[in-house]
């Protein structure tokens, strides 16, 4: 690992670090008066500036932006990749995963919504084309869940779908969540094989965390909207436990009502946020959010020189443009500065 393996790269993030919009930009951007202007406004700041250049102003609908603001988050991690070492690409090979996964997620519900016409990801055509065996082009095209996992033969999602589509699991939450299942169990096997002991004892805070914390949210969802049997909630949950310890997620999955699962909740190493000891049930979605930004903030500023600084940015990067979506929705729909604030505020 080491200063002198890390100083440029940190060097780097740094400075794109000071280009992530602010609090107040944040609020003035909730304040334009409609998506064509908050458009405007993105297009004034330095990281958005080249990829709203040339907005078409007839397709300012939810899709179009979203993929505007998908490539500005490709330009950063290349940006990234280019400045790494051989090292520390490996690190952003592992995390390009990510990547893949959303976009297959992305053409599924596309596909499995009925949705008309052919998803078009051409803008994205020469990213993947670098670090990718996918082929956008025929997964674009695929008119049926066969068709698509055909286009996914030869590569590591391809068998996961037949396997699905052989056990008749083909709808959109299966499929959503064997994706997710399977980039975290690879995440976490794959780590140690590319990272050093010490990298993965600082990286593990960031992965592990988020698995807790996702199995977490699993089992209360699971729960409380989809009535599943302890059975059915076992198979979904991330076979992995880093703070949450195996007893505690079987009182989780087995509490007898949502009072005695945010008490078991609170005796967990996540348990101590001020949310959790007001004794009022708390929105869990909002409680994982801020644990994590808590938790990826302060392993990208402790370790600086580590895998930990790529990670940290990409993940406030993915983060910013959540919120970026979040805004202009509220604006689309005419909410005001301050509600859509209040929104922001709960990713």
């Amino acid at each position: 690992m080491g200063l002198l393996a890390y100083s440029g790269i940190t060097t780097k993030v740094r400075a794109m670090e000071s280009r992530l919009l602010k609090p107040e930009q944040f609020r003035e951007l909730a304040e334009q008066e409609d998506v064509r202007s908050a458009a405007d406004y993105l297009k004034e700041q330095p990281a958005y500036a080249e990829v709203f250049d040339g907005l078409d102003d007839t397709k300012l609908h939810r899709g179009y932006i979203e993929q505007i603001l998908t490539q500005s988050e490709y330009q950063d991690f290349t940006r990234l990749y280019r400045f790494s070492s051989m090292k520390q690409r490996k690190f952003l090979d592992l995390y390009f995963k990510h990547y893949e996964v959303e976009v297959i997620k992305k053409l599924l519900r596309h596909m499995l919504g009925g949705r008309e016409g052919q998803t078009d990801l051409s803008m994205f055509q020469g990213f993947f084309e670098k670090h990718s065996e996918l082929d956008l082009e025929t997964l674009c095209r695929a008119k049926n869940f066969s068709e698509f996992t055909e286009a996914l033969e030869g590569t590591v999602y391809g068998k996961l779908l037949s396997q699905m589509q052989e056990k008749g699991q083909t709808g959109l939450f299966d499929c959503e969540l064997k994706l997710d299942l399977f980039y975290f169990q690879l995440l976490w096997k794959l780590r140690n094989k590319l990272l050093s002991k010490t990298e993965r004892k600082i990286l593990d805070d960031c992965f592990g965390s988020r698995l807790d914390l996702l199995n977490i949210q699993w089992i209360c969802r699971a729960r409380s909207f989809y009535r599943l049997s302890q059975a059915e909630i076992y198979a979904l949950l991330i076979p992995v436990h880093y703070r949450l310890r195996a007893d505690k997620v079987k009182l989780l999955v087995e509490a007898e009502d949502d009072a005695k699962f945010f008490a078991v909740l609170r005796e967990t190493p996540y348990g101590k946020q001020e949310e959790l000891q007001t004794g009022q049930m708390p929105d869990i979605q909002l409680l994982s959010n801020q644990m994590l930004n808590r938790i990826y903030g302060r392993t990208g500023h402790r370790y600086p020189h580590s895998p930990a600084v790529l990670d940290s940015y990409l993940y406030r990067k993915e983060l910013e443009m959540r919120k970026i979506v979040t805004a202009l929705e509220g604006i689309r729909y005419g909410l005001p500065a301050s509600e859509i604030m209040g929104l922001l505020a709960k990713q």
